[in-house]
């Protein structure tokens, strides 16, 4: 499996597939291939939510002169597929770059060898994760900076912080959310609007969806988030970091070691399945982002390793199949009120964990499987499309 640095990736929202792994092909197209002119042909999911997920706009302000293409046609290899070409002074082809953009902002090139040869853990399953650490006697932390470079710790602090100040400035921001569908800002009113008859269980979950709104909404509008594991899915890892930070007033250190919990978690999907809704639908962006919350709370609560992979199987396993069906495909209907419901769950998921992980049947590595098959099994439309499900069905008043 890859590095947490190849997982977690600090840029612009508000679509890790859609525009950080275009741009980041823009700019290796832009780097070998100077040229005065470009044109971009982009494909299936890219070409069919690229103007709401900002797509066009990330390839303009990247290559000079750009002619941007949307294309319908869907190509075999992958959804998110799109043609680089450098043209010469009458509009000929000097040079041209296949590539597709796989999720969390990665990217792979036609016919290349990984561009970034970022492989450090030996092990790409949750089994043999845990029985190595059994062995070796390390709990997941220990084992990530076993085989990560020497600044993993520091790396992991730099995404907690920009994950800290994606909520900060989502709560301080008001207003309407770019795009069509006009969308008013809730965070701030979430995180202020205590009720006097408001009970301690309907405060958690105010203040949790306060969080992951306010990640989600920077997201959407084009600000700095943290691919966690996605720009989609940015705001559950967030909201369950801030508010276990705040319950038990915990130290920077221990918040790190469940950035690398998370991290571990995030890698193993990633690595065996998805983590693009493209490809597998919202269970592979919200569904992976759920379960590495809930293996991140585990860890903050001091569960064991059994336990750990408990809550991040539970929290997987109850979004098989959720669709990713963005309306007018901007990444805002119904993907802000999921981040929220995705936190909350993550929660409850690492709470069933604790009371039954020694009556487990499934295991995750078997729940990572069956979503990569059911994501395989989800026709088109639901797959980032915006042609199925409320994508379908909403229309503008």
């Amino acid at each position: 499996m890859k590095s947490l640095h190849d997982l977690y990736r600090i840029g612009k929202g508000p679509s890790s597939s859609h525009t950080i792994g275009p741009g980041r092909a823009a700019k290796i197209f832009l780097r070998r291939h100077p040229a005065s002119r470009y044109r971009v042909v982009l494909y299936g999911s890219l070409s069919l939510t690229g103007r709401g997920h900002l797509t066009d706009k990330v390839l303009a302000e990247t290559l000079p002169d750009a002619e941007i293409v949307f294309s319908e046609e869907f190509i075999d290899k992958h959804p998110n597929t799109l043609d680089f070409f450098a043209l010469d002074g009458l509009g000929g082809i000097k040079a041209r770059m296949r590539a597709y953009s796989v999720g969390g902002g990665s990217i792979r090139i036609e016919n290349e060898e990984d561009a970034e040869p970022l492989k450090v853990f030996p092990h790409t399953s949750f089994k043999d994760v845990a029985a190595y650490c059994r062995r070796e006697g390390l709990d997941l932390p220990d084992y990530v900076r076993r085989f990560e470079p020497d600044d993993i710790d520091d790396f992991l602090g730099e995404i907690l912080d920009a994950m800290e100040e994606s909520i900060r400035e989502g709560i301080a921001a008001e207003g309407v959310l770019p795009g069509e569908l006009e969308l008013q800002r809730k965070a701030g009113a979430l995180y202020s609007a205590r009720h006097p008859d408001e009970t301690e269980e309907i405060r958690v979950s105010r203040i949790v969806s306060a969080y992951a709104f306010a990640v989600s909404e920077m997201n959407a509008s084009g600000g700095t988030i943290v691919t966690a594991p996605t720009c989609g899915a940015s705001g559950v890892v967030p909201a369950v970091l801030r508010f276990m930070r705040e319950k038990h007033n915990l130290e920077r250190q221990v918040l790190i070691d469940a950035l690398a919990v998370g991290g571990i978690i995030g890698n193993i999907i990633k690595h065996n399945a998805s983590i693009s809704g493209a490809e597998a639908g919202c269970q592979a962006e919200i569904g992976s982002a759920c379960s590495m919350a809930a293996a991140m709370h585990a860890f903050l609560q001091g569960y064991d390793t059994d336990t750990i992979e408990y809550a991040a199987e539970v929290a997987l396993e109850h979004h098989l199949g959720l669709t990713c069906d963005p309306v007018l495909g901007y990444v805002q209907i119904p993907c802000i009120e999921r981040n929220a419901v995705a936190a909350l769950r993550a929660m409850d998921a690492s709470n069933i964990a604790f009371f039954s992980t020694a009556f487990q049947k499934i295991s995750f590595d078997l729940v990572v499987e069956t979503m990569h098959e059911t994501g395989r099994d989800l026709p088109k439309g639901y797959r980032e499309t915006s042609t199925g499900g409320l994508a379908k069905k909403y229309r503008l008043k």
